[in-house]
Order: C-alpha cells, then sequence, then structure tokens
C-alpha cells in the first residue's frame, strides 16, 4: 500500500495536476457559494472543459469541484441562510443562529476545520478497506437500504423541538411532497393535476432556496430589518473551547459520514442529517441546540465531506455510482475509456492512486483558502440588511432559473419562499419537513424493491440480519430518551416510607 500511496502523490504532485487540482477546488468552492447549482450541476457543466486533458488531471480537476462545492455551500448557508448544496441544509440550523449571534468566523472556521478532518479520515479509510467496505455495501438491498431510510426518520425526533406530534406531522408533509410525480411502482402520474413540470417531482433544491432563504429574508423584513453585526475581529475567530467541544462531534460525524457514503444511493445529505440528530442527543448542550451550538456545524460539516469522498468507494471499486455527482464522474470515466471496478486499482493504479492522493492536496488547499478567509466572509453581515436581502433574493431567483432554464423553478422557489415565512410565524420545525423531502424518494423506491422482493411480504426485512441490526437501532432512537427520562425519574423518586411526617 506504501508504494502505491507514494505513486499517488508522484502522480499528483506535478505541476500541472496541482493546477487543475487548485482550479477544480476554486471552481468547486464558487459554486457551492452560487444557490442552486451544486456539486452535480457544476461537474456536469464543466465536465466538455476537460476533455482536452489527460485522464488523470481531468479527473482530479472535476473530483476538486465535487468537494469544493462541500465547502463553497457551507459560507451561504452559515452567512444568509442559504444551503449552495443539498448536504449543507443541516449546517444551515445551528451555523446561521451563530452568524446571527457575531460568530459567523468560528462557524466557518470549525466547519473548515471539520471538513478537512473528514476527509483525511475518510481518504485514509478510503485507501486501506476500500475493497471490503465494497464488499459489505454489497449486501445492502433493497430490504437493508428500507431499513437504513427507517432509521433515517427516526431521527426526526431529534429536529422536533418540545412538540414531537408537530414535528412528525411535518416529515409527514414532507413525505407527501415527495410523492409528487411519477409513481415509482406503477409509472402513474401522483398530484400533478395535469402539469408536466410536476412529472419529474417538485425539485428539493427549489424547495431549499424557498424555506431557508426567501423565508427568511420575509420573516427578517416582518420583523424589521435588525441592525448590521457589530462583532469584534476576535469574536470572528475559533477558540480553544470550540476546537474542545468539536473536536468529538468532527470524529463521529466522519466515521458515521464515511460509513453512509459507501452505500449507494445514501447519500452526503442522509449522513449529515444522521450526524446533526445523533451529536443532539449525546452532546452536553443539548440545549443550544437550534440556537447556534458549534457541535451542530462541526458534527454535519464533517459528515457531509467524509460521505463525499466516501461516494468514491461504490464508484471505484465496483464501478456503481455512490450518488448523483460521482454518477456523473461515473460517466467522466467512461468518456476517457476507463472501466471502474474491482480490476481498476490493477490494471490502471498510477490514475487510481493518484486521484485519491489529489484528495489530500485539494483538501489541504481548500483549508488554507478558507481558514483564513473565514473572519473575512463574516464581514459581510456588517452590510445594511436594506442592501443584503435584494442581493439575496436576486442570487437565490438566478440559481433557481439557472438549474434548469425554467421560470417554473422560481415559482417553486416563491411559493415555498411563502410557506418557509408561514413556518416560522407559526414556529412549525422546518427540518423534519426537509428531512421527510429527502428520504421520501429513497424511501419510496427501496419499499417498493422490498416487495417485489418478497412477493409483497414486507415482513422479509425481519430475516436479513442487517435489517434487524438497523431496525433495533431506529427503536433505540425512538424510545431510549423516554426510557432514560423514565429511569431518572424512578431514581430521583423519593422511596415509599423515606419521608418523616
Amino acid at each position: 500500500m506504501l508504494d502505491n500511496l507514494l505513486l499517488g502523490f508522484e502522480t499528483a504532485l506535478t505541476v500541472e495536476n496541482l493546477l487543475w487540482c487548485f482550479v477544480g477546488v476554486l471552481l468547486g468552492t464558487v459554486i457551492g457559494v452560487l444557490p442552486g447549482l451544486g456539486s452535480t450541476t457544476g461537474v456536469a457543466i464543466l465536465l466538455p472543459l476537460t476533455l482536452g486533458l489527460e485522464p488523470v488531471s481531468a479527473l482530479i480537476m472535476l473530483a476538486g469541484i465535487y468537494y469544493g462545492a462541500q465547502y463553497g455551500g457551507t459560507i451561504t448557508s452559515v452567512l444568509i441562510s442559504t444551503p449552495g448544496e443539498a448536504a449543507t441544509v443541516v449546517t444551515t440550523i445551528d451555523g446561521y443562529q451563530m452568524a446571527r449571534r457575531g460568530r459567523a468566523g468560528a462557524a466557518l472556521s470549525i466547519s473548515a476545520i471539520g471538513s478537512f478532518v473528514a476527509a483525511i479520515i475518510s481518504l485514509a479509510l478510503l485507501m486501506a478497506l476500500a475493497p471490503p467496505f465494497a464488499d459489505f455495501a454489497l449486501r445492502f438491498g433493497p430490504p437493508e437500504m428500507l431499513a437504513v431510510m427507517v432509521l433515517g426518520l427516526a431521527t426526526i425526533v431529534s429536529f422536533s423541538g418540545e412538540d414531537r406530534v408537530l414535528g412528525a406531522t411535518m416529515a409527514v408533509l414532507g413525505l407527501v411532497i415527495a410523492m409528487v410525480g411519477v409513481d415509482t411502482g406503477s409509472g402513474v402520474a401522483r398530484y400533478t393535476f395535469g402539469s408536466v413540470d410536476l412529472l419529474s417531482g417538485i425539485p428539493f433544491v427549489e424547495v431549499m432556496i424557498g424555506l431557508f432563504a426567501v423565508g427568511e429574508v420575509l420573516h427578517q423584513i416582518r420583523e424589521g430589518a435588525a441592525a448590521p453585526i457589530r462583532a469584534r475581529f476576535r469574536e470572528l475567530l475559533i477558540s480553544r473551547d470550540d476546537l474542545r467541544r468539536s473536536g468529538g462531534s468532527i470524529l463521529r460525524g466522519s466515521g458515521l459520514g464515511f460509513l453512509f457514503g459507501c452505500l449507494p444511493g445514501a447519500g452526503s445529505t442522509l449522513a449529515s442529517f444522521m450526524a446533526y440528530g445523533i451529536e443532539k442527543r449525546v452532546s452536553k448542550h443539548k440545549d443550544e441546540f437550534g440556537h447556534g451550538a458549534i457541535e451542530g456545524v462541526a458534527a454535519p460539516e464533517s459528515a457531509n465531506n467524509a460521505a463525499a469522498n466516501a461516494n468514491f468507494v461504490p464508484t471505484l471499486t465496483l464501478g456503481v455510482p455512490g450518488g448523483a455527482t460521482t454518477a456523473v464522474l461515473l460517466g467522466a470515466f467512461t468518456i476517457y475509456g476507463i472501466q471502474p471496478g474491482p480490476l481498476l486499482f490493477e490494471q490502471q493504479p498510477e490514475l487510481v492512486w493518484g486521484l485519491l492522493a489529489s484528495f489530500f492536496i485539494g483538501n489541504l488547499i481548500l483549508l488554507v483558502l478558507n481558514l483564513p478567509l473565514a473572519p473575512v466572509f463574516a464581514q459581510l453581515l456588517r452590510v445594511p440588511y436594506g442592501y443584503l436581502y435584494p442581493l439575496i433574493l436576486f442570487t437565490s431567483l438566478l440559481g433557481a432559473y439557472a438549474i434548469s432554464n425554467n421560470t417554473f423553478s422560481v415559482w417553486v422557489v416563491l411559493v415555498f419562499g411563502l410557506i418557509g415565512y408561514a413556518m416560522k410565524r407559526l414556529g412549525f420545525p422546518t427540518a423534519p419537513l426537509v428531512l421527510g423531502l429527502v428520504l421520501g424518494p429513497l424511501f419510496e423506491k427501496a419499499l417498493v424493491q422490498t416487495s417485489s422482493i418478497g412477493d409483497g411480504n414486507l415482513l422479509i426485512v425481519f430475516t436479513r440480519p442487517i435489517c434487524i441490526v438497523v431496525l433495533a437501532l431506529a427503536v433505540l432512537l425512538l424510545a431510549g430518551p423516554a426510557l432514560v427520562a423514565r429511569i431518572r425519574s424512578s431514581r430521583s423518586r423519593p422511596r415509599n416510607g423515606s419521608l418523616v411526617g
């Protein structure tokens, strides 16, 4: 392995490959900042520009765009509550609240550090454990993925606040919205009302832009434009206490993100939601979550970056895309006449290990670029909101239109902007709705496939060991807090006869 690693760095550290790695991560950061574009669109748009390059240089650049967009999406999530990437939606919850408290610099810094550490951990695991993890991923058929989706839905309790019934209701609403479009099993159109635009479903990214960006702007206008944040420069820097509190979150998020990233189709978004939910349960500062907990930024950022790197496990070893962006990258492999699969590591070691080594270099470049600039980005909050709000609305609507070059996307943003505003006014939690939207298509697909495998009998999930373990974790996640609270209550209750009358 050491020889392969040296070969990889020898390939990645050539002047040409270093240049294209830098170009890739820089373009990825810019693409991540722009609402609506995202890594998948960015890679697809820029793929033709790489056709004149050597295959390894082209793949290094395209991969740089992929994980660079993860960093870029965080910037707008924290500063203006506008997720640049679907995987950074969860970061908005606490990152934006930190920014409102004058701690935007710390939020951006910890996201950069967490993403870098997660990248190093996940890449070390990728290099050492890719083949066995690929074999493990092959065991995840539709029943196992169905169990994973149930586990994902169980995390709703972490996002529901005090009113779990309301949180569950919002999650069901998200699932219903996700059902719009063509039925996975029968191919029949559902809830489209004759609209051709709705046949492919309600687009997720546009919904996120509306709920978070437009909804927040309308809410702030209703409340009255707040005074620009005037935090002192040292308050924008990350402190030792922030690093101490975030250390465990980064490690847990990295491990969880790598595990979910190895599963084809699970994706970075689900990993970030799961990491946030788990962190909220184990943290000693539970009351701060939703109000600016730094762990609420560190955990999901580490998870989505680790998952992005782990997506290459099934892509390189099995030829199966780990997510939407790696599906586009798989097309790039085909264009260059490269066939991913079990023999790729043996047949083209220079390309594979050069690509993996470039991940280390690219993430180091991103850390060097983003960490010193975090306080500078935070200075945007000093701009009077009367100037900032029109800019947010303009970039949001422009980004939505750029996704499909269709005014339908703009209308989706505006409609869900009004919904987001109403939810803020009424105090409804947004995160369960988003989780339902994320898991809806994945859950339905796994459900239909599992039903087909079992000839209509879904109980086959209880005949598979992995399913049983995952479902047990889901039950523990749902029932655990109530059980712990009851045990604590019984211990604190005075025993009979212990009180003297």
